[in-house]
């Protein structure tokens, strides 16, 4: 083994991860030996430590298992090779590319809010709209950046006050944290952002269970302003031809009006008439 390799972690550990991930998906040994062409004793050997497989070999058990890139690596690293998936700053020139083609999404959406978030909803950009239609129910300068999209709406401080039917948006939400989260596995900086959500005042720890919530083509969402409802659904997308971690884990969130009266309400809201 090389000098670089021998820092690598040692490749015993590849075993009970494969293992975790297989059981996450649901897969036996046979249905995975018939996806990726590698035998189901070679496999066995692997889970239990006796064997160790080529690069290109992990690379084939993880694409066949839908393992996210970032995961990647560390099966990567678990097996005594290097990462191969790139994790770069939004703000670097690899990404600004991207960068430019969302920032024409999110003008083009124009005039309702959409944004760009990270894999724990941390917002990267957002239209002018966005601000504008959040400002006109809290001091959008008094959020930390970079803000967080689930807090702001589980803050007391934030957009909670302005949620109707409050308890159900937010068991909605933490249902989206778990439909939504990258290759629909929870890692521990998730489970740490669904724990602070949690720590906030009135909200039921059992919330975090949603096993049964199914994804909905339409993802609905309401404020309440002036005493009229303004209705919502949002759309999310991803980068669907990602190659770095970065893109991959990127989501854009577009709001439209639910019906004719949100529409005219929100217009209202927006660009007030001068009395």
């Amino acid at each position: 083994m090389s000098s670089s390799q021998a820092n690598l972690r040692p490749p015993n550990e590849l075993g009970p991860q494969l293992r975790a991930w297989r059981d996450t998906r649901g897969k036996s040994q046979l249905e995975l030996s018939l996806d990726t062409g590698i035998s189901q004793r070679q496999i066995s050997f692997i889970e239990s430590g006796r064997s160790t497989p080529g690069r290109q070999n992990v690379l084939r058990l993880a694409d066949a298992l839908d393992v996210p890139f970032r995961e990647r690596n560390t099966l990567l690293l678990a097996a005594g090779y290097a990462p191969i998936y790139s994790e770069g700053s939004f703000d670097d020139r690899e990404m600004q590319g991207v960068a430019k083609a969302l920032k024409r999404m999110l003008h083009q959406h124009e005039p309702f809010p959409a944004v760009v978030m990270d894999r724990y909803w941390n917002v990267l950009m957002a239209n002018d709209a966005t601000l504008r239609f959040f400002g006109r129910f809290i001091d959008m300068a008094t959020r930390p950046a970079p803000r967080n999209l689930l807090h702001l709406m589980f803050d007391p401080a934030g957009m909670r006050p302005f949620i109707p039917d409050w308890d159900e948006t937010a068991k909605s939400l933490l249902g989206r944290v778990f439909r939504e989260a990258v290759g629909r596995v929870i890692d521990a900086r998730t489970k740490e952002l669904v724990d602070s959500l949690l720590a906030y005042p009135d909200v039921n720890a059992e919330w975090r269970i949603s096993p049964t919530m199914e994804n909905a083509p339409l993802i609905p969402l309401s404020f309440m302003k002036d005493g009229h409802i303004l209705r919502f659904f949002s759309l999310v997308t991803t980068v669907g031809t990602a190659q770095m971690i970065t893109t991959q884990e990127l989501r854009i969130e577009c709001m439209f009006p639910m019906d004719e009266a949100t529409e005219a309400q929100y217009a209202e809201l927006m660009n007030p008439t001068e009395q």
